[in-house]
């Protein structure tokens, strides 16, 4: 497993934010917890590979959004926030020596952040930054492999489909109370978070480990429940440009 990352720049200060952060976001200690995230998935087994900083985006760290891989395939997308559609070259370059890349058009949009996969199946959240057309695309591109594309109606301001629930394997979803019915993700266990813990909904797992965000002992507690080796770390700085732990890699299967 391959995991690509890049660290912020000193302008993730100017990252995109529903809220304007207070206390205002800290560059040196969001590239520390980075540091701490890409720790955590080397410690699962993945080969993390760091890209520099992209001084050109202020949201250049959420490298999830640019592109979508399935099996020996990427998406690279074109992001919902016009300020973020410059950040796809560098991660399309990465990809290429990795696996066949498609491209999207405007006028569609697709974050990577709205797309769950289990098995053969793709989860895309309809939302402010994910369009019919980016939907319509990723099933045109992915469907020729065996993968179908099922869109989800998020709950009101909710930013991304991942913001709520995560991938725990093929068949196992971590999702909090709450959000969406727990029957779209048919033939699914589902690991359930209390509401009052959402946030923390947003995992990475990889094998039987998981990393979570620190501070949400219900969630941590329910993940080892259900077999994980839970890797907590911190996320404050992420969480104030409404980021989380999905959103900082791209996650490779079969890359070394």
């Amino acid at each position: 497993m391959l995991a690509i990352t890049r660290p912020m720049s000193d302008r993730f200060v100017d990252a995109l934010a529903a809220l304007p952060p207070d206390p205002a976001i800290d560059p040196a200690l969001a590239r520390r917890q980075h540091a701490a995230y890409r720790a955590a998935l080397t410690a699962l087994g993945a080969r993390v590979v760091a890209l520099p900083p992209d001084d050109a985006h202020p949201d250049g760290c959420f490298v999830e959004d640019t592109a979508v891989v399935i099996d020996d395939l990427a998406l690279v997308t074109r992001p919902g926030a016009p300020s973020r559609r410059g950040e796809g070259a560098a991660i399309a370059a990465a990809l290429a020596p990795l696996v066949e890349l498609a491209t999207m058009d405007a006028p569609a949009t697709l974050d990577g952040g709205d797309c769950l996969r289990l098995g053969r199946t793709l989860y895309i959240g309809r939302s402010a930054r994910t369009n019919a057309a980016g939907i319509a695309r990723a099933a045109e591109v992915f469907a020729p492999r065996g993968v179908r594309v099922v869109a989800v109606d998020l709950p009101p301001a909710v930013l991304h489909l991942k913001c709520v629930c995560a991938r725990l394997g093929d068949d196992r979803v971590l999702l909090a109370d709450g959000t969406i019915d727990p029957a779209v993700f048919v033939g699914a266990g589902i690991v359930r978070v209390p509401a009052d813990e959402a946030y923390a909904a947003n995992a990475v797992a990889i094998g039987d480990g998981v990393v979570c965000a620190d501070g949400f002992p219900a969630t941590r507690a329910a993940l080892e429940r259900a077999g994980f080796a839970v890797h907590a770390v911190p996320t404050t700085e992420v969480r104030k440009a409404d980021g989380s732990l999905t959103c900082l890699s791209i996650l490779v299967p079969g890359a070394a």
